[in-house]
């Protein structure tokens, strides 16, 4: 469902993006195409979530810089809007742990954060403060946590507001089990998200709370093994192609429609086909710099599979893999095996632009 959904999406992301980079000048068009567009990635959001309660998102781990993650989200347009609509309530961080990297899925990480202190936020009836702060904590796996021995960084969201009663706080990360109204202030699954996040992550979350306010504390495992990626995207389309030949492979006719549209924007010269097999027949008597190739194909051969036999016809051949789901376990199969990057349907003309140039540099 997952997968048909963010199919869907991607259209309803995806075209119009595609007019406005047409016609960016025309004031009666923008607005209503990018409330179109913004009803697509808040639906996208909503599949997201779900695919986390389910435990089976497709996320690539880079290595992040927790200190990091925070500030991004703090800067970010979601905490500006939150600050607008409780001007009461004031924010205070105190990053202070020596060791802060953590291998993770750095939007999973950022949706925790604006979980956790939105709900931090709503809270609070009056004035009182937010405070996110870290620390470094090594546990041995002998003392009840359930998690693996190894030193973490935990990360601790703090509110002033009224406390969960303590009968709630057994219940509150369940699926659905929330104070709020439904389909005004949540969806009902934010603490969920966050419990299987941390899961996923191999660390916890723990929760203290009383009338004085409620704390989070979120355990990561310090990563020392890679370094950090902190590349951002543009923040636009930019023609950066040279007329680089680019193989589309994916089940749906829009989306194909879609990413052929983009990379011809972009500067590329795109091919489209439908599936694995008829990729493999195309690449017995051409080539291409680049595929961008989708995982969940049916019926026939997946993305995984496609690309085992595309690398038997041209060994170290430059890949992208998309998908609006995938078992993240066939993700880092498809990466292990010489894929070079991962991206996740509903994706913006900005994002394919950009991980599209990323590749080919490489």
């Amino acid at each position: 469902m997952a997968h048909d959904l963010n199919n869907i999406l991607a259209g309803i992301v995806g075209y119009p993006e595609l007019i406005l980079l047409k016609h960016p000048n025309d004031p009666t068009l923008r607005p209503p195409l990018e409330a179109i567009q913004d009803s697509g990635k808040r639906a996208a959001e909503i599949v997201g979530d779900l695919l986390t309660l389910a435990r089976s998102a497709a996320s690539v781990r880079k290595s992040h810089d927790l200190h990091s993650l925070v500030g991004d989200y703090l800067e970010s347009p979601e905490y500006s809007h939150l600050q607008k609509l409780h001007p009461e309530v004031r924010t205070e961080t105190n990053l202070n742990a020596p060791d802060s990297e953590i291998s993770c899925s750095s939007v999973h990480i950022k949706k925790c954060l604006m979980n956790l202190v939105t709900n931090g936020f709503e809270a609070i009836t009056d004035t009182g403060q937010i405070t996110l702060s870290t620390t470094n904590k090594i546990i041995s796996g002998q003392s009840g946590d359930n998690v693996e021995s190894s030193k973490y960084v935990v990360l601790s969201i703090s509110d002033t507001g009224a406390g969960i009663a303590e009968k709630d706080q057994e219940h509150i990360f369940e699926p659905f089990y929330s104070r709020k109204k439904m389909g005004r202030s949540g969806t009902g699954l934010g603490l969920t998200v966050v419990w299987n996040t941390l899961q996923d992550h191999n660390g916890k979350v723990t929760i203290e709370s009383s009338e004085t306010g409620t704390t989070f504390h979120l355990y990561f495992q310090v990563n020392t093994g890679d370094q950090i990626d902190s590349q951002e995207e543009p923040a636009q389309i930019i023609a950066m192609g040279h007329e680089e030949s680019i193989l589309v492979v994916d089940d749906e006719p829009h989306l194909r429609d879609i990413a052929c549209q983009i990379l011809t924007t972009a500067g590329y010269s795109p091919r489209a086909v439908a599936t694995g097999e008829d990729a493999l027949k195309y690449l017995e008597k051409h080539s291409a710099d680049l595929i961008l190739l989708d995982m969940q194909m049916e019926p026939g051969m997946n993305g995984y599979k496609t690309y085992q036999k595309i690398i038997k016809i041209h060994p170290g051949q430059k890949a992208i893999i998309a998908s609006g789901f995938s078992e993240s376990d066939d993700v880092r199969s498809a990466l292990d095996l010489g894929v070079g990057s991962f991206i996740k349907k509903p994706y913006t003309a900005s994002q394919l632009s950009h991980i599209v140039a990323k590749e080919l540099l490489k």
